[in-house]
């Protein structure tokens, strides 16, 4: 069945959606998650507050499509399955580091965010949980693919990568101590194949 074309309407509802989601991203860094009001979300997007609750309903909303649209932009699914396809134990797990980095290099900021808004409602708060459970769900299935070769009962090996892909970690040593990008991935990798296999 062919895909259905979009009217322009369509279109121009969905642009709007992703400039107003880009200028929360923006303030929602700059001033936090909480702080930052739907009437200054439509204002730096250059739209009527009404556009914004029409567009979206909620922040949480808004938050969401941030997070959807950081994880398309870094290619996370596709990135992901390249991971699956590779043979070799040490270079999968040089993949893994590697999908991590690159999705933190996509969007730390984001990371920030939700870690941010972690204080806010019960709703936003699902929502963060159901989007750091995918994450989650990711990293541990790459990490289950090696289960033959692990020197590590899986659960522990699990743990070990989650733990080095902990924001916390990624802040302090590339925001924080000038860390490049490719040295954390490094680091990573080197401390998941020291430790796992």
């Amino acid at each position: 069945m062919p895909e259905a074309v979009k009217t322009y309407r369509q279109v121009q509802a969905a642009e709007t959606r992703i400039r107003i989601a880009r200028a929360a991203r923006r303030l929602f860094a700059a001033q936090g998650y909480g702080a930052t009001s739907i009437d200054a979300i439509a204002k730096e997007a250059g739209v009527a507050t009404r556009t914004v609750y029409s567009a979206f309903g909620t922040k949480r909303e808004i938050l969401s499509l941030i997070c959807d649209r950081w994880l398309q932009e870094a290619g996370a699914i596709e990135r992901a399955e390249q991971v699956f396809a590779i043979a070799d134990p040490v270079d999968r797990l040089r993949g893994a580091a590697g999908w991590l980095t690159n999705l933190y290099s996509a969007g730390f900021d984001v990371v920030l965010i939700f870690e941010a808004a972690t204080d806010e409602s019960p709703e936003t708060k699902a929502l963060l949980r159901s989007k750091l459970a995918g994450r989650n769900q990711v990293m541990d299935a790459m990490i289950a693919s090696l289960t033959d070769v692990l020197r590590v009962p899986l659960k522990q090996a699990q743990a070990v990568y989650r733990a080095l892909a902990a924001p916390g970690v990624y802040q302090e040593l590339v925001d924080e101590s000038g860390w490049t990008p490719a040295e954390f991935e490094t680091f990573v990798a080197d401390s998941l194949q020291r430790q796992l296999l």
